[in-house]
């Protein structure tokens, strides 16, 4: 699933493909999600995105490579 644009999209729309993205799937060692978060809260990570000031993949590399 692709991310809303920020240009064609709402921030309750972008909102809610962070929710979805970032679903804790029960599943750790498949998963990884808990290890690029780190115990942070995935609408706090992704505000920016959410409130269209910055794009999500940007916001994403960035997590990864921290």
């Amino acid at each position: 699933m692709k991310p809303p644009s920020l240009s064609h999209s709402t921030p309750a729309e972008r909102h809610a493909y962070v929710t979805a993205a970032w679903q804790c799937m029960h599943h750790c060692e498949l998963c990884g999600k808990c290890h690029i978060l780190r115990g942070r809260d995935p609408e706090t990570l992704y505000a920016d995105y959410i409130e269209g000031r910055r794009d999500y993949l940007d916001i994403t590399l960035e997590l990864r490579h921290q």
